[in-house]
Parts: C-alpha cells; structure tokens; sequence
C-alpha cells in the first residue's frame, strides 16, 4: 500500500506531492477533509516508533494552547494529533513498510526512492 497523508491548502505538500509524482494506485489523503482515525494513527505510529514522531511543534495552536510549556506523554500526543489535524507532521507518506515523515529534504529524498 502506498498513502500520503496531506493537507492541500499546503503548498509544501502539494509540491512534495508534485516532486513525488505519484501513479494513480497512490491513496492521497487530505487530513482537513477525511480526519485521521485511531486505526490510521496507530498504525503511522507503529512504523515510526513514537506518536512523538508524527507530532509536529510548528502547528500555530500549539504555543497558543500552551503546549510548549508542557510535557507531554505519548498518550497527549495521540490525543492532540486526533482532535486536531494540523498536529500531525506534514506530509506522512508510506510504501509498503516504509514510512517518511515531514518535510525535509532528506525525507523527501528518500521518500522519491519509494514512491
């Protein structure tokens, strides 16, 4: 199986996905419009070891909610990333057992190998 989870109002996505080129058998996913479920998660964070890794610190809401001045578990972490989209580090593209997580340039790299 081959899937981007994305947000399309987001420009860096939409250029990792055009660098990408993905076929057509590719699963592209807008997380603003089709929400991530707890099965989705949990399986993004069985490839990636840690709900930590799929959580992303430059999301607006999380200085404003004060996030930045807590510790948080794994347990936060999964339930931030559900109630709110933009908590999950963009893109998330998986091939296979393979996963690729953010967007940077070493990530993007890999990821075009796969994909």
């Amino acid at each position: 199986m081959k899937k981007i989870y994305h947000l399309s109002s987001c420009s860096t996505c939409q250029r990792i996905i055009k660098t990408l080129e993905p076929s057509a058998d590719v699963i592209l996913q807008d997380i603003k419009t089709e929400q991530i479920t707890e099965e989705q998660l949990l399986e993004m964070k069985d490839m990636a070891g840690t709900y930590e890794a799929l959580f992303s610190r430059r999301a607006m809401k999380y200085r404003s909610m004060g996030l930045n001045e807590m510790e948080l578990s794994e347990e936060d972490y999964k339930r931030y990333i559900l109630e709110e989209y933009t908590f999950l580090k963009r893109p998330v593209m998986i091939s296979g057992d393979q996963i690729f997580i953010g967007n940077s340039k070493k990530v993007v790299e890999k990821a075009q190998s796969a994909f």
